[in-house]
């Protein structure tokens, strides 16, 4: 069986790269994005923050202590994800399939084109392409799976290439820290360290079943990976549109509280669904159909966002314009649209930490559980809310309960 060739694209540094497309006298100055009170959060940083020990994700006030000097911008979820899809756009019409991972990030399947066009020379030429028609830097891994890919375009960075031929996986690898490898975060990170684990070589030399019993289901998949060994597919990029839910009553209602509960547990699920799928929406709509029929709906553009206490507020205020009193309701529905790529982490330039930590724990929550294991006191006694089309297959919430399983 002919080995594949997966490449992997990462836009680096991309949201203070956009900020230098837009303003060249950024040039080489140390760059912050995210939130600018004491409470923001770091989303991106440049090179020359890191230097300093600044950090995605830090609490941006830290941040500041470390790196005094750093030019500090609120940044535009609207802009970042509007090149993000000038970069998809010109990967789609180069190659036949292509999974967009994240809003900087991309995998693709070059098996085959050698027969056409030489594959390390096709890559080249992509990266070209759009580093000349983006304006920004982009660095790629080409390897025989995914995972190698990715750690490849860590080692390239910044603004380069990393191939790794055939037979050649163990090897490079090999002399790498095991924060390499994908999946290994702090704890694990922690663990490994205190076993006196630090290059990925000593995992290539341990039996599968240590690390197994030390790490357990994790231990094998993070020993394989070690090893070069990926088998993980390509997850093919279909740009979804929108994202709804609705809800008819068994008896029609003019219920105040029923009614507003639903919507929250409408506005809650979907919002859960757009940060599972990696997806931001920049449209709101609300429907009523009254007991005649007749069915109305409102919509409103909003900054791309795919938070609870954004978007409930403005499900909230859109019903209160379009409810008539006067009138029974059959059905309510919620629908999110213009929808883009992209995770929480872009709609962090007003959020703090505390609530980045909050979302995360929350959805850490829901994963394992079940997304109906915690939720908003308000929507508890709502029933299964009704058809979802096109869901995922993946005032801040302060009130909140937690079903046993």
């Amino acid at each position: 069986m002919k080995e594949k060739s997966i490449i992997h694209l990462d836009l680096d540094t991309f949201f203070v790269s956009v900020e230098r497309h837009l303003n060249s006298e950024l040039e080489k100055k140390p760059i912050l994005v995210g939130g600018i009170g004491d409470r923001g959060v770091v989303a991106a940083c440049s090179y020359e923050t890191r230097a300093f020990g600044v950090r995605s994700g830090m609490a941006m006030k830290f941040a500041r202590q470390l790196c005094p000097e750093a030019i500090i911008i609120k940044g535009n979820a609207g802009t970042y994800t509007q090149h993000s899809k000038i970069v998809t756009d010109i990967i789609k019409s180069k190659v036949p399939s292509f999974e967009k991972a994240s809003v900087d990030e991309f995998y693709a399947d070059l098996s085959g084109m050698d027969k056409f066009f030489g594959i390390q020379k096709f890559a080249h030429e992509l990266r070209q392409t759009i580093i000349k028609e983006s304006g920004l830097p982009i660095s790629f891994g080409l390897s025989k799976n995914k995972v190698v890919s990715k750690i490849a375009t860590g080692v390239a960075k910044p603004n380069a290439e990393k191939i790794i031929d055939y037979g050649e996986e163990k090897k490079f690898l090999a002399p790498l820290s095991v924060r390499s490898i994908p999946m290994i975060g702090n704890k694990t990170f922690q663990v490994l360290m205190n076993l006196g684990v630090r290059e990925i070589r000593v995992i290539q030399e341990m039996p599968v079943e240590m690390l197994e019993s030390v790490l357990g289901k994790n231990g094998r998949t993070i020993w394989k990976r070690a090893q070069g060994i990926d088998d993980s597919p390509i997850i093919p990029f279909h740009d979804r549109k929108s994202i709804s839910t609705e809800r008819t009553f068994s008896r029609d209602t003019i219920d105040v509280s029923k009614l507003h509960a639903t919507l929250v547990a409408m506005a809650e699920s979907l919002a859960y669904q757009l940060r599972r799928g990696n997806k931001l929406t920049s449209n709101v709509s609300v429907k009523i159909r009254y007991s005649d029929f007749n069915t109305y709906t409102k919509q409103a553009k909003i900054a791309y966002t795919s938070a609870d206490h954004i978007l409930i507020s403005k499900v909230e205020e859109l019903f209160k314009q379009l409810y008539n009193r006067r009138l029974l309701i059959r059905l309510i529905g919620v629908k999110f649209s213009g929808l883009a790529g992209g995770n929480y982490q872009i709609n962090l330039f007003d959020d703090s930490e505390e609530m980045l930590n909050l979302y995360n724990s929350l959805d850490k929550i829901k994963n394992k559980y079940g997304e109906r294991s915690i939720m908003r006191a308000i929507a508890m006694d709502t029933k299964t809310i009704g058809r979802m089309s096109n869901p995922f297959n993946g005032e801040p919430p302060t009130v909140l309960a937690h079903r046993k399983q």
